[in-house]
């Protein structure tokens, strides 16, 4: 999935590593302050600062196109829609491009594809998927590609109606994998980019656990493993990924919670990778904090878990040259920036909290270059 624009970021202790970047922050506080929210994110302190904000209804989840000059947002307003905004390296404004349906109500993801040719959307609450193709302007089409997951069969203790949570492109960008919480599985499509269509490919759908709840999936940097965030029974699976094929095999699941703790209280939300991929965060709302994980070849170990000084840490943000997190606190209004220790895989809160209503999502654009 496209969470920043790496691209024209260096690898994690190299030189030339971004001096600043923009980060754009999805609130969904109130009527009256709910929008996409910019601030210029400093690398060496760990500080956001204000730049500017766009007012929106609800808006969820957010993904940049690979030129990084665009954003894509899904607004969770009465009927569920997909916007695209051009985004001002300079300043961080944003304006607005296009609107599209999402297929949908409640979409809670979004996602675009290595190519910038197309978008997905995961619509939560009406369980369907979309594909909507993007011009060279960023301009947004009708979906191209709708499919329900009410077609599929949910099983026999599996939950009572399909939730996708989710949309993620591979890393080959030759198929998208929708991690539904209802159908506890993750579903798999091709990517038809000559139609702009969403092929079921059956044989690579990953049945999990009945009450498993998967939620959210990210790709390792190498592409040989992926990570899927289970939210019903509060664990992480590690998944080997066939290069030739695109199957995703379970590798192992592991608790991502203390020992004392139950996952019914205490549901992951988000999962990502540090760019150098030794390690592999998860945040726990109910807990209030994020789990580290250490990946090597024999196995996930947890490391630990540190406190996200707030309530309800529903997504976060790693900044592209893995030096930093940044914990949304939902419910406590705040955005704390935690240092990462590369070494180690500890984080560090900075004491710079940033308040906003109701955080949802955030992504890092790199700006400029030493």
């Amino acid at each position: 999935m496209v969470r920043e624009h790496a691209e024209a970021a260096d690898k994690p202790g190299q030189s030339g590593q971004a001096k600043s970047s923009l980060v754009f922050i999805c609130s969904t506080g109130g009527d009256s302050d709910a929008g996409v929210y910019s601030y210029e994110f400093d690398h060496a302190s760990g500080t956001l600062a204000p730049l500017s904000s766009l007012p929106m209804t609800r808006p969820m989840y957010l993904a940049v196109h690979p030129d990084g000059d665009h954003l894509f947002v899904v607004d969770r307003n009465d009927t569920g829609e997909v916007v695209s905004l051009e985004i001002d390296r300079s300043d961080g404004t944003l304006t607005p491009l296009s609107r599209q349906s999402s297929a949908g109500p409640g979409p809670c993801y979004v996602s675009a594809d290595a190519s910038g040719q197309f978008v997905f959307a995961a619509n939560y609450d009406a369980g369907t998927v979309a594909m909507l193709p993007v011009d060279e302007e960023g301009y947004l089409g009708p979906p191209s590609d709708v499919v329900d997951h009410g077609r599929l069969d949910a099983g026999g203790n599996r939950q009572p109606e399909p939730h996708p949570h989710a949309i993620v492109p591979g890393p080959r960008n030759r198929f998208v994998y929708v991690p539904d919480l209802g159908l506890d599985r993750v579903v798999a499509y091709r990517i038809d980019a000559e139609v702009g269509r969403l092929v079921p490919a059956p044989d690579l759908d990953v049945e999990l656990p009945a009450g498993s709840g998967p939620r959210h999936l990210e790709f390792g940097s190498e592409g040989d493993d992926a990570f899927l965030v289970n939210e019903l029974n509060s664990t992480l699976t590690r998944l080997s990924v066939d290069r030739r094929s695109g199957e995703l095999t379970i590798s192992e699941t592991v608790s991502a919670l203390p020992t004392e703790r139950s996952a019914a209280e205490n549901p992951p939300a988000d999962v990502h990778v540090h760019p150098t991929g030794r390690w592999v965060f998860v945040s726990i709302r109910g807990h209030e904090s994020i789990a580290t994980f250490a990946v090597a070849d024999d196995g996930l170990a947890l490391v630990g878990h540190e406190s996200t000084r707030g309530q309800k840490p529903r997504d976060f943000a790693v900044d592209p040259t893995g030096r930093w997190l940044l914990a949304e606190n939902r419910d406590s209004h705040r955005v704390v920036p935690f240092a990462i220790d590369a070494d180690a895989g500890g984080l560090s809160p900075t004491a710079d909290e940033t308040a906003i209503g109701k955080p949802t999502c955030a992504v890092f654009v790199v700006r400029e270059r030493r």
